[in-house]
């Protein structure tokens, strides 16, 4: 019964940590009692003057650093309870929880041999697959993570709602890969025997030489024991291993930056973290198991098998015409995940941000403090407006930072996002998208095109069909130098599914970069002309490690029109789709990016000195861009003088027409200026701008940005996340023959939670075998009241013995799911009576 264990473990597990009344305030809306609200109704941008993150990697000295006052806020989640339970205990610090973060094994796929000419086992489907027997997961969560993590089998996150709505797949799937030694060792020894190696003394040989596997451990987190445990069970089936203890940064450079078919690994102890709620995973398999993923080698290595391959790429589109056949799409992949297994999934860890209790912060229900787009627009001191605030984080600069196709390490990302303005921001709680620089958008779909609305911002209209106009844009003529428009090439025109068109706030165009420097139509446009550019042949930013990525864009790609600039209305047709149109807004609202900072890129990559990408960066034996240190820096200074005294403006034919007179001069001036102070080129919109960078004394300085065009409070309004709270109650013995009844109330701190803000309140009922006997959903009685009737048919059908009732509830006001469990037995008709 793992399925139901782990579901009930959630359960516990969301009571245990749960900030009550013996604990740190909760966080609050701002509120006259708290600061001067004066003081913040007139104050633009950020409630603090300046932030300063340090590289602190050991969690156990995170209560003493917040009470002895050094620091503030500590990024990293924290999954020990030993610390948890310092942080809960003491008057100096608060938490908040987040339930976006994993850990799994990344597996080295390359094969049969690597390039030094060793055989690696992980390149057979079979033996990765056979790993997820072999891994005991409830073991990892319970003893290494202390209960502060869940199993977890698949590619869905347990706590995002696509795990609930796929409840009765995963019950079937976390059967039958559950825990069993037994049936992994016979998996890896028909499949090494295929291969030709022999079993000597208890360790595998290849041609005389024994069977090596590098197991590349973190070492910051509890990951360092999951390495040790892996390296254990490998040594127990026969492998001869080799541990290597690295930090993040250090592993970085050969899991994800180097290349794979060098041999330097075989399993990696990964993690990742969702930035935000994701309410629709259906690219995971395409983002995780295919070259699609991601422009390093790792991902370029990965070659799952056609079916697994063109499911994936149709669920990255969205390609299906109902709900019901996502659901088939989504269980089918499923499955295939499982036989490709590249990753092994371990565990969903219960994230623990820590601050101090006169701190207040937004933190995000899947990514928490690190993961949150909000903690730049929220973060302060509850007693005052203003001043210094120090954050620790376990790694800075981790890999380096360019905005086309540089780091994307959680704690480089946390940093980027104050300096960044984006067009939309997700709700902390929900994951649905609000407007940050938009003023409406429309989002028009085919007709029986599987789309809802939730948010009063846009709207959604439904058409028999959509035509593309011809004059949008939709290729890139390289040689040209310009846009191909769909007239040109589509003479009989062509449809989509969808139209997204979004109308941006007034004066987004008027609006100014960190440098000074004002904002035109070629920060928007720039950025799309890389997308095409460095897919082209005949373009020097030709990078065939963004093929995968661009080739699945191209496939629902259908145009790009620019409706009008005053105000901008862009016009965005596709063929992609999400079951959410907030989504879908956002996945196509354009972001600026100052074109005059890409310029000093796109110059050096043509000149094959550096390269926006990893992977182009190692092909060419050049260094990977950075835009804020090390090596890369003189160069780009030297493109900044060549670029100011020719004012360079790249792709003339088509930006020329989009830049004011004497723009590129006063670009590049300001961007003199601003390095010549700042000593690097990171040029943002942000309510932060990047003040300094100290790689060797590892610190990062933020200040806030006094032009900042928002009041300090827009954001303020998010509280404290309404998870519902289930109590399942009914009987324990139940005769065959008889029906039963269970109840169940929903509620919010000892309130009845409302009728109308359930979602959905499924359940599955499992009997002895584990085998799922019926789902269905509960019944509303009222608010925070519901009820499940099992009806004598099915009842009887269960047999006797032991059963279990499972009830998976998802909420509009949080996209958390949560979960109870009622155990019970069936008996024979008269049994319970006539029992002694």
């Amino acid at each position: 019964m793992l399925a139901v264990a782990a579901l009930l473990f959630a359960v516990v597990l969301v009571v245990v940590v749960r900030p009550g009344p013996s604990d740190s305030p909760p966080r609050s809306a701002v509120s006259s009692e708290q600061g001067d609200a004066a003081e913040i109704a007139n104050r633009r941008g950020a409630l603090v003057d300046q932030v300063v993150f340090t590289q602190e990697s050991d969690v156990g000295q995170v209560t003493g650093l917040i009470e002895a006052g050094s620091h503030h806020v500590f990024t990293q989640g924290i999954t020990s309870t030993t610390v948890f339970q310092r942080i809960r205990d003491s008057l100096a610090t608060a938490y908040d929880i987040s339930y976006g973060t994993n850990a799994e094994l990344t597996l080295n796929p390359v094969g049969p041999t690597f390039a030094n000419g060793e055989l690696n086992p992980f390149h057979v489907p079979e033996i990765r697959e056979a790993l997820n027997w072999l891994v005991d997961r409830n073991y990892i969560a319970e003893e290494i993570y202390g209960g502060l993590a869940v199993p977890r089998f698949l590619p869905l996150n347990t706590a995002f709602p696509d795990y609930a709505r796929l409840a009765d797949v995963a019950r079937e799937l976390e059967l039958r890969y559950a825990h069993d030694p037994q049936r992994a060792r016979e998996v890896i020894q028909r499949e090494m025997q295929a291969l030709g190696v022999r079993l000597v003394n208890g360790r595998w040989h290849h041609e005389g030489q024994p069977v090596r596997v590098i197991v590349l451990i973190r070492t910051e987190d509890e990951r360092h024991r999951v390495g040790n445990y892996i390296a254990n069970l490998m040594e127990d089936v026969g492998f001869t291993v080799e541990r290597h203890y690295r930090t993040a940064e250090e592993a970085s450079r050969i899991w994800i930056g180097g290349d794979p078919k060098a041999g330097r690994w075989h399993i990696y102890t990964g993690g990742w973290i969702a930035a935000a709620i994701q309410r629709d995973q259906a690219q995971n398999f395409s983002d995780f198991y295919t070259p699609r993923g991601r422009a390093e080698p790792l991902w370029q290595a990965y070659d799952p098998t056609p079916e697994f391959d063109e499911l994936a790429e149709r669920l990255q589109r969205r390609d299906y015409q109902s709900r019901e056949e996502r659901q088939d799409m989504m269980a089918h992949a499923l499955a295939l995940a499982m036989e490709n297994s590249v990753r092994i999934w371990l565990v969903d860890q219960l994230n623990v941000s820590a601050r101090s209790s006169n701190v207040q912060v937004a933190t995000d229900l899947a990514g928490g403090l690190s993961g949150s787009i909000l903690w730049p627009y929220t973060v302060r001191f509850k007693d005052r407006v203003g001043g210094e605030m120090v954050f620790g984080s376990p790694d800075l600069l981790t890999e380096p930072w360019n905005p086309i196709a540089g780091s994307n390490w959680i704690f480089d990302q946390m940093i980027i996002r104050s300096l960044q303005d984006p067009s939309l921001i997700p709700d902390p709680f929900t994951g649905l998208y609000w407007p940050q620089r938009i003023a409406s958008a429309e989002v028009v779909v085919q007709k029986d095109v599987p789309v809802t609305r939730t948010l009063d911002w846009l709207s959604v209209k439904t058409a028999a069909e959509i035509k593309v106009p011809d004059e949008a844009w939709i290729d890139w003529d390289a040689k040209a130098g310009r846009f191909v428009t769909v007239g040109e090439k589509h003479e009989d025109g062509i449809t989509a599914r969808i139209c997204v068109r979004i109308r941006y706030e007034e004066g987004y165009l008027e609006r100014r970069w960190h440098d000074g420097s004002r904002v035109s139509l070629a920060d928007v446009v720039l950025p799309w002309i890389l997308t095409f550019a460095r897919a082209d042949p005949d373009s020097r930013l030709h990078d065939v490690a963004h093929l995968p990525v661009f080739e699945a864009f191209q496939r629902h790609f259908r145009g790009w029109h620019i409706a009008s600039t005053e105000p901008l209305v862009i016009e965005i047709y596709s063929d992609q789709i999400y079951p959410d149109a907030e989504t879908i807004v956002a996945a196509w609202a354009p972001n600026t990016t100052p074109w005059h900072v890409l310029s000093l890129g796109i110059l050096a990559e043509r000149n094959g000195e550096l390269a926006f990408s990893s992977n182009k960066a190692d092909r060419q034996r050049v260094d990977w861009m950075s835009l804020v240190a090390g090596p890369s820096i003189p160069v780009l200074e030297r493109h900044l003088q060549r670029a100011r005294e020719q004012g360079f403006v790249p792709y003339p034919a088509v930006l020329k027409e989009l830049i004011r007179e004497g723009e590129a001069t006063e670009r590049y001036r300001a961007l003199s200026d601003w390095h010549r102070q700042r000593n690097h080129f990171w040029v943002g919109d942000g309510p932060f701008y990047l003040h300094s960078v100290h790689p060797v004394a590892g610190s990062v300085v933020l200040r806030r940005y006094e032009d900042f065009p928002d009041p300090a409070d827009k954001w303020l309004r998010f509280t404290e996340p309404e998870i519902p709270e289930l109590d399942l109650d009914g009987p324990m013995v139940v005769e065959s023959g008889e029906g039963a009844t269970f109840s169940l109330a929903i509620t919010f701190e000892g309130e009845p939670y409302a009728r109308k803000a359930i979602e959905q309140a499924q359940f599955l009922l499992f009997d002895g075998r584990g085998e799922l006997a019926r789902k269905g959903n509960a019944k509303a009685l009222g608010n925070g009241h519901w009820q499940v009737s099992l009806p004598p048919e099915t009842v009887a059908k269960l047999g006797h013995g032991a059963n279990s009732l499972e009830l998976a509830v998802t909420s509009r006001r949080v996209a958390l799911p949560s979960f109870a469990s009622h155990v019970f037995a069936t008996v024979p008709e008269g049994g319970w009576r006539n029992s002694p």
